[in-house]
């Protein structure tokens, strides 16, 4: 029989990412607040994140492997930049961005609730923005509405078109979910979605 697998998550993006290895999960809520702090280098608060997220949800998850996942988006100067809210939030973000290479952090935990053994990664992708003209991010953001995606931008979607080049080992990192990193995960605790 199948561990239970929950996935710490109410992004859809994740959700959708997860069943794409035909597994069994239900998705619940973390109960943990985010804090990004720019002191931290960025691959070690992803991993931190990914790792809390999942933490949270260990006592009242019995029986189960708990997936935890976070990302942040580093600007040039190796900022961090969270998700932009609303229209002019991510209006600024995407102009300062345009033209420019970025980097982007994806933090992956899973946690087994019964024996409290951790597996935690990070997956680097980097990221080249076209050079944007303020009508077409306009544009781009009043189709896409991307204010709940770290950067802006939704690759899986219109924001493939605002890239120049996506450099990195597991392009789903750059959706929210390294699937190659939680593949290995997942079958070093038993579960392999190819049996």
């Amino acid at each position: 029989m199948q561990r239970s697998i929950i996935l710490a998550s109410s992004s859809p993006y994740r959700k959708e990412l997860l069943s794409r290895l035909g597994l069994d999960f239900k998705a619940l809520s973390p109960e943990f607040s985010e804090t990004i702090d720019q002191g931290v280098a960025p691959e070690l608060q992803v991993k931190h994140l990914a790792l809390g997220k999942a933490r949270s949800l260990v006592n009242t998850c019995s029986d189960a492997l708990i997936i935890g996942s976070d990302q942040v988006f580093c600007d040039a100067s190796g900022r961090i930049l969270g998700k932009p809210g609303d229209m002019l939030g991510a209006q600024r973000q995407l102009e300062r961005m345009a033209g420019i290479k970025h980097h982007f952090y994806t933090g992956l935990a899973l946690v087994d609730s019964v024996t409290g053994h951790t597996q935690v990664a990070s997956a680097v992708s980097t990221v080249v923005l076209r050079a944007l003209s303020s009508a077409q991010i306009r544009t781009y953001l009043e189709r896409e509405r991307p204010f709940d995606c770290a950067g802006s931008f939704k690759v899986e979607g219109l924001g493939i078109a605002l890239m120049e080049q996506v450099t990195g080992s597991d392009y789903t990192a750059l959706i929210g979910l390294p699937l190659i990193s939680l593949t290995s995960m997942l079958q070093k605790s038993g579960i392999d979605p190819l049996a």
